[in-house]
């Protein structure tokens, strides 16, 4: 069963190119390689035929030639180290030896032309119709023109290498677009597949900076307090300690939920662990007590916002109040601090795909006379944000 190829692995499918190439290398190509060449069968029986002595000879080495530039250029091109100049040289030396053969081999050395036909299809595609066409019509009309060559074993022969001919030239052009075709969607599905697993570990990371970014920071912030109460008042000290512990837990169960996949943000949660977050950070909140009116479709998505906007505000603004407005289909984050520069950093480009794929907008930027304000809101009609 073929895979998808968007959760295909890259490395199988690369492994699965490869493989194909090395293939065509090992004994599939030589296969290939060798096996047309029993066609020249032929050839060699007309040399025998119509040629004795030192002619014979000639016409075995012109032949013999043939097939070894033949090899050489299908050895060139399966180990892809053939270049144009070397594959139209070879090409060129085996059209002189085809023509050298024709005074030894009479008709029956149109047999050669079948393997210049099946060279120029797949180097030129459906191009090499001129020269198809070319050899079928040579094949056909020299035979007749030359009376001599009028015998039983040139016309056996003669008779069916037009026919040949323009057939191996749609069987080569067939063959070699079906292999290019699997060697390219095979490659196709490989890059789709390293791109899904680009955009899974984009997607991972960006989940673990916003998993991560806030549940650090409020421990962090925590941990300062209860450090800066250890002596003033150690049962307080104490109880952000005792805080600090049940966080660090929650958040590595977290962490485990992430990976497994399990993990869910709701915006209840967010809104509920930034009010937290923000007192430990010592900025007066406004937070709405409810997530209802919030569209069903936007509640994780707005969760994310939520998170976000809240931990750069408790890291960077430096703010003493912030509020969250809520409606349907819009969020708004808004402080009172420095400004700008909760704009740096991962977190917010993160966001910004995160809002960009389900179709949304983010608006972020500073307020006048100070402050910073996060907007996400999403096309669909809605009231404004209360």
């Amino acid at each position: 069963m073929g895979s998808d190829p968007v959760t295909a692995s890259p490395a199988g499918e690369t492994e699965w190119v490869t493989g194909q190439r090395q293939s065509l290398r090992g004994w599939k190509g030589a296969i290939l390689i060798f096996l047309p060449l029993i066609y020249l069968i032929y050839v060699g029986g007309a040399v025998a035929h119509y040629s004795h002595g030192p002619r014979a000879v000639a016409g075995f080495a012109v032949l013999a030639a043939f097939c070894a530039c033949y090899v050489a250029l299908a050895v060139l091109e399966a180990s892809e180290r053939s270049t144009a100049w070397s594959t139209w040289l070879l090409c060129g030396l085996m059209l002189g030896l085809f023509a050298a053969e024709l005074p030894f081999a009479h008709a029956p050395a149109f047999v050669l032309c079948i393997y210049l036909t099946m060279i120029a299809v797949g180097r030129l595609g459906v191009r090499a119709a001129p020269i198809v066409i070319a050899f079928t019509a040579a094949a056909i009309v020299v035979p007749v023109a030359v009376g001599s060559w009028h015998n039983s074993l040139s016309s056996a022969i003669s008779d069916f290498t037009p026919i040949v001919i323009p057939v191996v030239a749609v069987v080569t052009f067939v063959v070699v677009r079906f292999v290019r075709s699997a060697l390219e969607l095979a490659e196709a599905r490989a890059a789709l597949a390293r791109l899904a697993a680009e955009n899974e570990r984009s997607r991972i990371g960006r989940d673990l900076h916003d998993l991560l970014g806030q549940s650090l920071t409020t421990i962090t912030l925590k941990a300062a307090l209860a450090r800066r109460l250890s002596e003033q008042d150690p049962q307080r000290a104490a109880q952000e300690i005792a805080e600090v512990e049940d966080l660090s837990r929650q958040t590595l169960a977290e962490v485990r939920a992430a990976v497994s996949s399990y993990r869910e943000v709701t915006l209840a949660g967010e809104l509920a662990r930034g009010r937290e977050l923000l007192r430990a950070s010592g900025v007066d909140t406004d937070l709405p007590t409810t997530t209802e009116l919030v569209d069903s479709a936007h509640q994780e998505l707005f969760g994310w916002v939520v998170r976000e906007g809240l931990t750069n505000v408790a890291r960077h603004a430096h703010a003493s109040r912030c509020t969250v407005r809520l409606s349907a289909n819009e969020v708004e984050i808004c402080d009172n601090g420095v400004g700008g520069l909760s704009s740096f950093g991962n977190g917010l480009a993160g966001l910004r795909e995160r809002v960009a794929a389900a179709g949304g907008t983010v608006d972020a930027g500073p307020l006048i006379p100070r402050g910073w304000r996060l907007r996400v809101a999403f096309d669909a009609a809605s009231p404004e944000p209360a």
